[in-house]
C-alpha cells in the first residue's frame, strides 16, 4: 500500500514542489508527479509510452536534481509529457521509466514550460515518522 502524495509549494516566480512516500524512490517518483503537474492535469496524460532513465550523483538531494532534469530534459527532446514514474534507487544510482505520451496542445493545454530544477529549497530527508521527502523548486 503507498502512501505517497504530492504537493506544490508557494514560492514568488517560480514553483516548489514536494513527493512524499514510504520509500526513497516513491518519494522520487511523487516528486515528478508533482513537477508533471505543474503543466498540465495528469489526468489528461495517457501512459502509453515508455522512456528508460538512468541518473547517478553522490548525494540523495544532487540525485533529485539530476532526475528532475533529466525528465525535463526528455520532455523537451521527445516532445512528450509523463504521468506515470516507477523508480529504483540502489545507493546513488538512480532507474527509472517514465510513462506518457507525446504533447498535444489541444489536449493537454500545458500552462508553462519547465526550465529545470534548483538548488532553491532542495531537500531529501527521511522524517521522524519514517516518511521520505523530497523537494525542490522548479524553474518556469
Amino acid at each position: 500500500m503507498t502512501t505517497g502524495r504530492w504537493e506544490h509549494l508557494e514560492h514568488g516566480a517560480d514553483i516548489g514542489i514536494r513527493g512524499c512516500g514510504s520509500s526513497l524512490p516513491e518519494a522520487f517518483a511523487q516528486a515528478a508527479l508533482a513537477m508533471s503537474g505543474v503543466v498540465t492535469d495528469l489526468d489528461n496524460i495517457n501512459p502509453v509510452d515508455t522512456v528508460a532513465v538512468e541518473c547517478e550523483a553522490p548525494e540523495f538531494d544532487l540525485l533529485l536534481i539530476d532526475w528532475l532534469n533529466e525528465i525535463v530534459y526528455q520532455m523537451a527532446t521527445r516532445n512528450m509529457l509523463f504521468s506515470r514514474f516507477e523508480v529504483e534507487i540502489c545507493g546513488h544510482q538512480l532507474r527509472a521509466r517514465l510513462y506518457g505520451e507525446a504533447t498535444n496542445p489541444d489536449k493537454h493545454q500545458p500552462a508553462v514550460e519547465i526550465k529545470g530544477a534548483t538548488f532553491t529549497e532542495l531537500e531529501v530527508r527521511q522524517a521522524a515518522n519514517g516518511e521520505w521527502i523530497a523537494q525542490c523548486v522548479i524553474d518556469v
